[in-house]
């Protein structure tokens, strides 16, 4: 190995460190480190362009979220909004409604005599239930209906909560637990003469049976003082049951009650009873005919809305699968549904 010599008698045992291509790669990395750098984008810079960081002996502040029960709605009730909505809900919600099923629609003339604001109380089992109530309203009621829808699930993400309330008009509310806020909210709209479209069981069926009524829908219509229009909805937990998320082709039918008519003396648990009754009543009758469905509730021998108690969750899916087979062979047969 070659060694030179360095001026101050020392030897240089690797003179290629001080070659002319080692000094032209030096040279070329200090321009490059001089050069100014590019500006990164605000979302990748720090402080004042992002929030600061929290010390790690600080503890956070609680700031309110603006999604779920605290997400404001009015803005969707805007005159720009409504025509917006109008205009998508008969151009896109029921077309695309329409090519999955078209609703049989029935009771009608039994709420032409009334006049809003109105509470709609139907039964639960799809999230297409909300859509095809609204589109099946007389537009007179539609233009300005309110839905009542939860909070944890509608309203979770700003995305989802914009297309609710622009769409559907949702508003949020609290269903897991009381939420003086919620009905506070909408008692507000009710006494603006908005109607309410709301689901008393609180979600969507599991088995195809339906849940125990709350008193919230009583309890809102006690204090506005305005009549209950049950309704009762039947099918849409074929089109698309819970827990899927590709729907299929099947007959629904939307059947409107006789209106409840409701005092400011009405006991809000009794009332739901009577609610429950009622939507129960409209089952049957869906089912069987307009007489038969008074006749087995004047014996007390109706068709629950929450199927069979007291057995495991297999037989109540054997008893609802059971009950539709009987209710198509019997369409099949052509038997007639009277009115």
């Amino acid at each position: 190995m070659s060694v030179s010599p360095v001026g101050d008698g020392h030897v240089d045992a690797k003179p290629w460190r001080r070659g002319p291509l080692v000094k032209a790669i030096t040279d070329r990395a200090a321009s490059i480190s001089a050069l100014p750098k590019p500006k990164l984008p605000a979302r990748m810079q720090g402080f004042p362009y992002r929030a600061p960081a929290m010390p790690g002996n600080a503890e956070p502040l609680d700031v309110a979220s603006e999604l779920g029960v605290n997400y404001q709605t009015e803005w969707a009730r805007g005159p720009g909004a409504r025509v917006t909505r109008r205009v998508i809900q008969a151009g896109l919600l029921s077309p695309a409604l329409r090519a999955l099923t078209v609703p049989d629609i029935r009771g009608l003339d039994r709420i032409e005599a009334v006049n809003g604001p109105v509470i709609f109380v139907a039964n639960h089992h799809s999230h297409l239930d909300t859509g095809l109530l609204l589109t099946s309203l007389p537009y007179r009621f539609r233009k300005r209906a309110i839905v009542a829808a939860a909070a944890d699930y509608f309203f979770d993400k700003r995305f989802k909560a914009t297309v609710s309330a622009l769409v559907l008009n949702a508003v949020p509310i609290e269903r897991r637990k009381v939420s003086r806020d919620s009905s506070d909210q909408l008692l507000a709209l009710l006494r603006r003469d908005w109607s309410l479209i709301i689901f008393p069981e609180g979600g969507r069926s599991s088995d195809g049976w339906g849940q125990e009524f709350k008193p919230g829908a009583a309890f809102l219509a006690i204090r506005r003082v305005c009549p209950i229009v049950p309704v009762h909805i039947e099918g849409t937990d074929e089109v698309l049951p819970k827990g899927k998320s590709i729907p299929k082709r099947h007959k629904t039918i939307v059947t409107f009650g006789d209106p409840i008519m409701v005092t400011e003396d009405d006991n809000a648990r009794e009332l739901t009873v009577r609610i429950e009754a009622a939507v129960t009543l409209l089952g049957d009758e869906q089912r069987s005919d307009w007489w038969t469905a008074r006749r087995l509730a004047a014996s007390g021998t109706s068709t629950s809305l929450s199927g069979p108690t007291g057995v495991v969750g297999w037989r109540r899916q054997w008893d609802r699968t059971t009950a539709k087979a009987a209710k198509e062979i019997k369409s099949e047969q052509g038997d007639r549904i009277w009115p």
